[in-house]
């Protein structure tokens, strides 16, 4: 696709560009690339495999650019290739400049300068969702023209299977879709006619020259004000302090109140509805970015956003709904920790060892006895390969072999099954620590793939316990 793009930029330049550089997507499917030509010209050029979404996008920036708004100009494109050029806003987002502003180590601060690039970003925000409705073709808006009954179910679902039952939280099924029923009725009380960003989160804020750009907005649908607010403030890994919420939320009203009337204590009370079900949201796509694509820092924000519901079971949720209540408990409980404690071990170690049978058991490091024993014996044996014997399970020709195996996933699935149900169990007993071992012939390659594997699986699927991996023969 690269070639498709420089083909596009010399169908609208009359040359090639210089250098095309690739970007990073962050959990995107999209695809970006910096295309450089004389004296530090740059662009961005995109490429998108989903063409309805691709469409909703360049419709709506050229609506937004058309009608001021501060979105990045739409060069060329090429929607039948999936391909576009679009102005280049730099490499800061808003994520990044608080990131940077705040320092290595200070956890929970907004500091002033940053605190400012938020209020110009609050402040632009109603003319997106008031000025913006005018003139967006909700034609094109995708996958849904508004966020109704059917969206917010979509969103609450996606957290039930992507973050839930991936994360093996305990709920009732029925109680669960009662409350999902109950809060889909107030979310629908609000009025709905206005244009709702869909994520309008930090990380899709560009800053250049002090000024917020903004991107990303290709899920736009129509749908309430308080979603897009609430989608910034409560952003989990932005761990901001509830007193700079409360600022910034009172400015987002002052701006707001410019364009619109606001009836500022129903506002309000609306909002704290929107705040769980964006939750709910961005735990979904951290569980399935993070549980099933493996893509393992995605669960690194989900700390944060166990924090935020632990502040509000505090306050009390703003409406009765016991099943929810109670899972949030229970996600609460697991992993909401302190900025700082997300550096360093929670206090449960998981010591997994690799060996051979050839020279015994592994000692008990941890001098209590328990934890379990695995025979891989019965799995192929990749040592008896002439091409593989002086290798170990750590190397790729050895793990691709082992990894085809469907009797080696077989195995795996049950250990993983056994050692997951666990540690569940010891982490609600407040236990410290399990012992995993592996045993083979040589203790050189059956055994090392099957330790290092279920390590990996730990770290994805319990963020606050610490693996611990000794392969005793290498």
């Amino acid at each position: 696709m690269k070639e498709t793009l420089v083909q596009l930029f010399t169908e609208l330049y009359g040359h090639r560009p210089d250098a095309i550089l690739e970007m990073a997507s962050d959990g995107s499917t999209r695809q970006y690339f910096r295309l450089v030509w004389g004296e530090d010209q740059t662009l961005v050029g995109a490429v998108g495999p989903d063409h309805e979404e691709n469409r909703a996008f360049l419709a709506f920036a050229k609506s937004f650019r058309a009608a001021g708004l501060p979105v990045p100009e739409i060069y060329a494109e090429n929607q039948e290739q999936g391909v576009w050029l679009e102005e280049d806003l730099g490499d800061t987002t808003l994520f990044q400049a608080l990131m940077g502003a705040r320092g290595e180590g200070e956890g929970e601060t907004l500091p002033e300068e940053v605190e400012e690039l938020f209020r110009k970003s609050l402040s632009v925000l109603p003319r997106f969702q008031v000025l913006g409705h005018r003139v967006v073709d909700y034609g094109l808006a995708y996958p849904r023209q508004a966020f109704d009954h059917r969206s917010i179910r979509w969103d609450l679902n996606y957290f039930k299977y992507h973050f839930l039952k991936l994360a093996h939280i305990d709920f009732s099924e029925q109680r669960l879709e009662d409350d999902f029923g109950r809060l889909t009725d107030i979310l629908l009380e609000a009025d709905r006619d206005y244009f709702l960003y869909r994520d309008f989160q930090s990380r899709n804020i560009m800053v250049r020259g002090g000024e917020p750009w903004f991107i990303d907005f290709q899920g736009g649908r129509k749908g309430a004000l308080q979603y897009d607010v609430a989608s910034l403030l409560y952003d989990s890994k932005l761990d901001l302090p509830d007193a700079a919420r409360e600022r910034l939320l009172d400015h987002y009203l002052e701006a707001l109140g410019e364009l619109v009337p606001v009836d500022v204590p129903r506002f309000r009370e609306q909002y704290r509805f929107f705040v769980l079900v964006r939750l709910m949201q961005a735990l979904g796509a951290f569980g399935y970015r993070g549980f099933f694509e493996r893509k393992r820092h995605f669960l690194e924000s989900v700390p944060f956003a166990a924090k935020i519901l632990d502040g509000l079971l505090a306050r009390g949720l703003p409406a009765p709904l016991p099943e929810l209540e109670a899972v949030f408990r229970r996600i609460a409980h697991r992993w909401a920790r302190t900025p700082e404690a997300q550096t360093v071990s929670s206090g449960m170690t998981v010591a997994i060892h690799s060996f051979s049978f050839r020279k015994g058991y592994p000692k008990d490091s941890e001098g209590h006895g328990g934890g379990f024993v695995f025979d891989c014996r019965s799995l192929p044996n990749p040592g008896r390969l002439p091409e593989l014997s002086e290798l170990t399970g750590e190397d790729d020709a050895v793990m691709d072999l082992l990894e085809r195996s469907p009797k080696v996933q077989e195995f795996f699935e049950n250990v993983r099954d056994m050692v997951d149900m666990h540690l569940e169990n010891y982490l609600s007993r407040a236990f410290d620590s399990l012992t995993v071992s592996f045993g083979c012939t040589g203790g050189r390659h059956r055994s090392v793939f099957m330790a290092n594997k279920l390590a990996d699986h730990l770290r994805s699927r319990f963020p606050h316990v610490e693996p611990r991996v000794s392969h005793r023969e290498l």
